[in-house]
C-alpha cells in the first residue's frame, strides 16, 4: 500500500455524493504564508475538516516515505492470529492496544462496528510511561514509530500556533496543552476495514465527533463520510487525494474556544464503487491534550466567545473527557446520524 499513488487502486466513483473540503498547503503553512493561514482559520470553523498537501516539503514527503513503511508494519499487525491481538485488547480505560472487529456499536440498536484497530501510544513510544506489551513486529519498529510520531505532532503543533494567533493568544498557548513529553492520550492508529458482503453493506464505525485537538489521517479508499452542518444536510464521501492528509478538529478544541472551532460528526462506511472489493487500510495520528488538561473555554484577546449569562461549563480533563467518550461508543452510536454538533 502507498500513500503517494492512488493509481494501483479501482478509481473513486464520481456518481456519488462528496463533501468538498478545501486543500491547504503545508509548504505555505510552514512559511507562514498569511492567506493559507486565513483559510486554516476558515476551514476550522466552518466544517472542522480539511485536505492538508504533504508532497509540497520535505518534511511531509519524509512522513509519506515513513507511512509507506508503516503501511507494511500495519498490515503484518493485522494479518497476526486472531489470539495473538487479542492478547493486547483494549479494555475499560485502557485504550491502547488492539480492538476486535464488533466490540463498539455503530447505532442505537446495537449493530456491531466492522473495523479493526490498533492504537500506540505516544507515551509508551517516547517512553514518558512504563513499555505497553506489545507484538514483536511493532517493538521492532520502535524508531520508526518514534520519529512517525515526533514528526506528526510536531506538525499539529505548528497548526496549532496558527489558531493561537487567529485567536489572538499568547503564542504556544495551545502547543502548551500537547507537549509531546508530558503524559497524554495521543497515538498513531492502525485501521482496518474488511470488505462486506455485497448485500449487506452498512455502517462500519458509527457516526461520532473525534475526542481530542486534531486529527490526522491517511488513507487511500473511500469510505470516511462526513454529515456537514445545516438542516437539510445529506452524508458525503470523502474522496481521498494523492500525497494529502484529511485534518479535522476534535472535541477539545471546541471546548477551548467555547464553540468557535467545529468537532463535525463523521462516519466510516464501505468504500464506493469497486473500491468496496478491497480491504481498506488507513493510519491516523490522534493530536490531544495532555491527560490533566482541563477541557474549559481559554481566556484570549475578545476573539473567543463569552459564556453565554448563567452557562456553566463541564470542567472533564482530558483524560475523563476520552474515557467518556470512548465508552459511549462501545455501548451505543454516540450521536444521533441526523445532527452536526458542538459538545455536550
Amino acid at each position: 500500500m502507498s500513500f503517494q499513488s492512488l493509481s494501483r487502486y479501482p478509481p473513486f466513483p464520481d456518481n456519488v455524493p462528496t463533501v468538498p473540503l478545501l486543500r491547504l498547503s503545508l509548504s505555505k503553512l510552514l512559511a507562514g504564508d498569511q492567506a493559507e493561514s486565513d483559510r486554516l482559520f476558515s476551514a476550522c470553523k466552518d466544517l472542522g475538516f480539511f485536505l492538508l498537501d504533504f508532497q509540497d516539503t520535505s518534511q511531509g514527503r519524509t512522513i509519506l516515505n515513513d507511512l509507506d513503511t508503516l503501511s507494511g508494519i500495519e498490515t503484518e499487525t493485522f494479518d497476526l492470529d486472531l489470539e495473538e491481538k487479542q492478547r493486547y485488547q483494549m479494555n475499560g480505560e485502557r485504550i491502547f492496544g488492539y480492538k476486535s472487529l464488533g466490540l463498539a456499536k455503530v447505532d442505537a440498536k446495537g449493530s456491531p462496528d466492522r473495523c479493526e484497530f490498533y492504537n500506540v501510544s505516544k507515551d509508551d513510544i517516547l517512553s514518558v510511561s512504563k513499555p505497553l506489551p506489545q507484538p514483536e513486529v511493532i517493538t521492532r519498529n520502535r524508531q520508526l514509530f518514534k520519529d512517525f510520531t515526533i514528526a506528526v505532532h510536531g506538525l499539529a503543533m505548528h497548526l496549532l500556533g496558527h489558531l493561537d494567533r487567529h485567536l489572538h493568544l499568547k503564542p504556544g498557548t495551545l502547543a502548551n496543552l500537547h507537549r509531546l513529553h508530558e503524559p497524554g492520550d495521543d497515538h498513531v492508529r492502525f485501521i482496518k476495514y474488511p470488505p462486506q458482503p455485497p448485500d449487506d453493506r452498512r455502517t462500519s464505525l458509527g457516526a461520532h465527533t473525534d475526542f481530542g485537538s486534531i486529527t490526522v489521517l491517511f488513507t487511500t479508499l473511500g469510505g470516511l463520510q462526513i454529515l456537514p452542518p445545516g438542516p437539510d444536510a445529506q452524508w458525503g464521501y470523502v474522496r481521498p487525494e494523492r500525497g494529502h492528509a484529511i485534518i479535522n478538529i476534535g472535541d477539545a478544541l471546541v471546548k477551548f474556544t467555547n464553540g468557535l472551532l467545529r468537532s463535525n460528526v463523521h462516519r466510516a462506511t464501505y468504500a464506493p464503487g469497486a473500491q468496496a472489493e478491497l480491504v481498506r487500510y488507513s493510519i491516523g495520528y490522534f493530536v490531544r491534550p495532555e491527560d490533566d488538561v482541563v477541557l474549559k473555554r481559554l481566556d484570549g484577546g475578545g476573539v473567543i466567545p463569552p459564556l453565554a449569562e448563567g452557562q456553566v461549563e463541564e470542567h472533564f480533563t482530558a483524560k475523563e473527557w476520552t474515557i467518556k467518550k470512548a465508552n459511549q461508543m462501545r455501548r451505543q452510536n454516540p450521536q444521533p446520524e441526523s445532527v452536526s454538533i458542538k459538545l455536550e
